[in-house]
């Protein structure tokens, strides 16, 4: 295996095993957002009626979640670069003859992986009754690839972030004026009609805005109007996006 193929596979690997060892990283990435879905979409069900949406509000939260679980796992996957940096890990990468873009990779695709495996996991609230989305076979599967397209983006920007980054309090500021905000501002909560001008604006120009369309079309239910894009123009779009993403974290990796 080459060096590039073998340092890609050993962080993914690694991301994944250390995910799924830290049971409150795994508790917090599918209970936070099931607390969110459950309190919020109970209470505003009653009195929110997305305009061209016949079913309730926890229907038309749902997929919102899903990408809110996405960006938690992605979010959550980042943090570690900061401590392998701290503990010398990252250090020791550095140094061998693997690429850097291999790093870059290895990183990004297991928060994807991540993302989209504890995506599949929430899937089991529609499967239970609890909500009225129809979701075939095929409609799962582009459902996954959607979400895996949506964690390629976020790890990017994470480990972008991240790797400019000293403390975990830091981190945890960008994250907090940075990613959350585009999810919120993405339809997940609320739709573009009827926002102003200029918050319809940054929502068209928002990624999550069309990583959460193409979520909403893999549901055999009625889908909000939140933009008037086609699904493929929307996948193009996010994934350009990714792929910029993986670029520009990479040159930061070999300024390091």
């Amino acid at each position: 295996m080459s060096p590039f193929l073998l340092a890609s596979w050993t962080l993914l690997l690694r991301e994944v095993r250390h995910f799924y060892r830290d049971r409150s990283r795994l508790t917090g990435v599918l209970l936070q957002p099931l607390l969110f879905w459950v309190l919020i979409g109970t209470g505003l069900s009653a009195s929110f009626r997305p305009a061209g949406y016949d079913a309730s509000y926890l229907d038309y939260f749902f997929p919102g979640v899903l990408l809110m679980v996405v960006l938690f796992t992605a979010i959550f996957s980042t943090f570690s670069i900061i401590e392998d940096r701290r503990a010398g890990f990252l250090q020791g990468v550095l140094v061998s003859p693997a690429p850097r873009s291999a790093i870059v990779l290895g990183k990004v695709l297991g928060g994807a992986l991540l993302g989209t495996l504890q995506g599949l996991l929430f899937l089991l609230v529609p499967l239970c009754g609890l909500v009225k989305l129809q979701l075939s076979w095929l409609g799962t599967a582009e459902l996954l690839l959607w979400l895996f397209l949506a964690g390629l983006l976020l790890t990017t920007l994470g480990f972008s972030m991240a790797w400019a980054m000293t403390s975990t309090q830091g981190y945890h500021m960008l994250m907090s004026v940075l990613l959350l905000p585009m999810w919120l501002f993405s339809g997940a909560a609320f739709p573009m009609a009827g926002a102003p001008l200029w918050l319809r604006l940054i929502m068209q120009i928002n990624p999550l805005t069309h990583g959460l369309h193409l979520i909403r079309g893999s549901f055999g239910g009625p889908v909000a109007p939140d933009i008037v894009t086609r699904p493929w123009l929307s996948a193009l779009y996010v994934a350009v996006l990714a792929v910029i993403g993986v670029a520009v974290a990479t040159r930061q990796v070999r300024r390091s």
